[in-house]
């Protein structure tokens, strides 16, 4: 496939086309800095995959979505930015981007995010759609990382070790490695204890 990155920083862009190395199926990369450049190379190459900053220097990343949908390019939008604010989110939610991704996010999260967009699916950051998880009285679970969550929602499902690692695009023994590290900050000494806890967490919370 071929992806295009919109970013303003010359080091992000770098940045993202490394981590991005790692994705088999990308057979070519395009850059752009601004909204002119970037719908001028999707209006050449297509691409099947659009990543765009929300804030191009004074230009609104979300910009290069309208104009695109207007005249009816399929590429598919994701958002990395550093705004974690409300606004800044529901605008790009309202717009039906594909993907909604920090850039504090690990390398490994974003990978996983855009396999999952690849594949059709939509990707927010949990951090971003979970505030009523946030916002309970679990201090335990404040200590677990975003990709803790998400093993531990898998064990809420009754999923395995080896079916958490294939949803996740990670290998078996770093799931084996986030489960330890689930029970001990949770004080807890069985997997099946993780399961009920996260299955009252998440009751309701995609």
């Amino acid at each position: 496939m071929k992806v295009l990155v919109v970013d303003d920083h010359p080091l992000v862009i770098k940045g993202i086309i490394s981590i991005l190395s790692c994705v088999k199926d990308i057979e070519r990369i395009e850059e752009a800095s601004n909204v002119d450049e970037a719908m001028e190379i999707i209006s050449k190459i297509k691409p099947e995959i659009t990543i765009i900053d929300l804030y191009l220097g004074r230009e609104d990343g979300l910009e290069i979505v309208d104009r695109a949908r207007k005249n009816h390019f399929q590429s598919k939008f994701i958002v990395l930015t550093s705004s974690s604010r409300k606004e800044d989110f529901e605008r790009a939610r309202d717009m039906d981007v594909d993907g909604y991704i920090l850039k504090e996010a690990f390398a490994e999260d974003i990978i996983y995010a855009f396999k999952v967009i690849a594949k059709g699916r939509k990707f927010y950051d949990s951090l971003m759609i979970e505030p009523r998880f946030r916002m309970m009285e679990t201090a335990p679970f404040d200590e677990l990382t975003k990709r803790e969550l998400d093993v531990l929602k898998g064990i809420g499902k009754g999923m395995s070790n080896q079916q958490i690692a294939k949803e996740l695009f990670i290998s078996e023994h770093t799931v084996k490695k986030h489960v330890s590290s689930i029970l001990n900050k949770l004080g807890m000494k069985h997997r099946t204890e993780a399961a009920i806890k996260a299955n009252q967490i998440f009751n309701g919370i995609r």
